[in-house]
């Protein structure tokens, strides 16, 4: 297997899947049907994950949206989404930043706009990890 960074069509900036990461996880698992469930795993509760971001955000319920984050992000770590990662990485810190009663709409706005990129990036991911799986990386 090759250490590159997987694009898919994403173009340039941090890997959408780094093959290194999710060869490390097969090696920790030391079972490729693990490895595969592991993998199944975390594409069947991707989406999950996103709409639980996005009702938090909609209803302005920053706990629901800090939890829905972080698990996003660990998860998306933990298989080596880099670039999907890196976004729930910064929705957190606005996140805490922004969050709270006294919120303006142009700072809840920032943090949808900041949603919207992570929701298409997540089923771009998707994708990618299910080919690069598909493949046998």
């Amino acid at each position: 297997m090759s250490g590159d960074c997987v694009n898919g069509s994403a173009g340039p900036g941090t890997c959408v899947l780094d093959p290194a990461v999710l060869e490390q996880l097969r090696s920790e698992l030391d079972d490729d049907e693990g490895w595969r469930l592991f993998l199944s795993n975390f594409l069947a509760h991707l989406p999950r994950r996103i709409e639980k971001l996005r009702g938090g955000l909609a209803h302005a319920d920053y706990e629901v949206s800090m939890d829905a984050v972080l698990s996003l992000k660990i998860s998306c770590q933990m298989v080596g989404a880099e670039r999907l990662a890196g976004l729930a990485l910064q929705l957190q810190g606005q996140l805490g930043v922004l969050a709270g009663p006294e919120q303006a709409a142009p700072e809840r706005l920032q943090l949808i706009e900041m949603f919207e990129d992570m929701a298409a990036l997540a089923g771009h991911t998707g994708r990618v990890l299910r080919e690069s799986a598909a493949q046998g990386l």
